[in-house]
């Protein structure tokens, strides 16, 4: 009787330990993908802004560098929506279209009709807006892991995805206006 009731206390300690050791993989690798997130997001920033920069000081820029960030970010970003919770994936979904929005402001400044007005719009995205979007991720991210919880995370999170939309909406009927303008002069 007492061996059986030792062997049961065993078993439930092993049956404890493998499930314990089961969510810690699955939180490592819940980090690992979150650090991947962040890091490519930010990569894939600082590369449409260098490439902005450089542009606009008149040199060559090697289009590489920008599209591998983007097929860095687009990779990570398919792998997360199928791992994120819903509010983290409503995060990285509208970081996502920021992004795509970033590209297509680096793509149209050489074809611009008013490169000053262009540049500086296109650096104001990227030192506001979108640095501010990829803040946001990372917050979330973190908040997701109970690495930094905020106790008004949830209204913060409300009002900077509602601001990263507009900002994101304003800008894609600038460069739409500026497009059909190119069209017509072209």
């Amino acid at each position: 009787m007492f061996n059986e009731f030792a062997n049961q206390k065993r078993e439930k300690r092993a049956d404890q330990q493998r499930v314990q050791e089961r969510d810690d993989r699955v939180q490592q690798e819940r980090r690992d993908l979150y650090a991947r997130l962040n890091a490519t997001a930010r990569a894939y920033r600082v590369a449409a802004r260098d490439a902005v920069r450089a542009t606009e000081r008149g040199e060559d820029v090697e289009p590489a560098g920008l599209d591998a960030a983007k097929e860095a970010w687009a990779e990570e970003y398919s792998q997360a929506q199928m791992a994120l919770p819903k509010d983290v994936l409503d995060v990285t979904s509208t970081l996502n279209r920021a992004l795509g929005v970033g590209y297509t402001v680096v793509k149209q400044l050489p074809s611009s009709l008013s490169p000053d007005a262009a540049y500086s719009r296109a650096n104001a995205w990227f030192s506001g807006p979108l640095s501010d979007g990829v803040y946001l991720l990372r917050v979330t991210l973190r908040h997701d892991l109970g690495v930094e919880v905020k106790p008004d995370f949830e209204r913060s999170l409300i009002r900077g995805l509602a601001a990263l939309d507009s900002e994101r909406r304003s800008i894609e009927r600038q460069l739409d206006s500026e497009q059909t303008q190119a069209s017509r002069s072209a």
